[in-house]
């Protein structure tokens, strides 16, 4: 079954392969393989809650591996771009959630040892070297910050 999934998800039949992916997991429960395609393909269609669960399955089975961490911590970053770019638009990113989602930041900053969480792309690196600190762009219209294309632009 694990053959037939690769070959159909290779040929595109995705949802095929998930299926036969599925099948696989319940004829072998301890096997992580099929969870491990599963989350794979979800991660790829950009459904990271779907990757996040079907990782978290391949987590049951091998706490150690790096890829379902992997698709975890970038499903999970991804789903939380994606919800505080929709409460930025809608200028509900206050209080408590500004608060939290700053420590968030934080933490994710000093753990990967970055200044910033995303970097400014490497052709506007020496405009921005020049820009005012952070703190001075706060006067910045709200509309501003919510049509940004870096949803945590408020957070560095």
């Amino acid at each position: 079954m694990l053959a037939q999934a690769a070959q159909a998800n290779g040929a595109g039949q995705k949802e095929q392969a998930v299926t036969l992916w599925k099948q696989a997991a319940a004829a072998n429960p301890a096997d992580k393989a099929p969870w491990s395609g599963i989350a794979q393909a979800r991660f790829d269609a950009g459904r990271y809650g779907d990757a996040i669960v079907s990782a978290q399955e391949v987590l049951v089975r091998d706490p150690s591996d790096r890829l379902a961490n992997s698709i975890i911590a970038i499903s999970g970053l991804r789903l939380s771009t994606r919800a505080l770019a929709d409460l930025s638009r809608q200028n509900n990113l206050s209080g408590s959630i500004r608060t939290e989602s700053q420590d968030l930041a934080k933490l994710l900053r000093e753990s990967l040892g970055e200044q910033v969480l995303i970097p400014p792309p490497a052709a506007t690196s020496a405009a921005s070297a020049k820009a005012p600190p952070p703190k001075a762009r706060k006067g910045k219209a709200k509309s501003d910050e919510g049509s940004s294309a870096d949803p945590f632009g408020a957070l560095k």
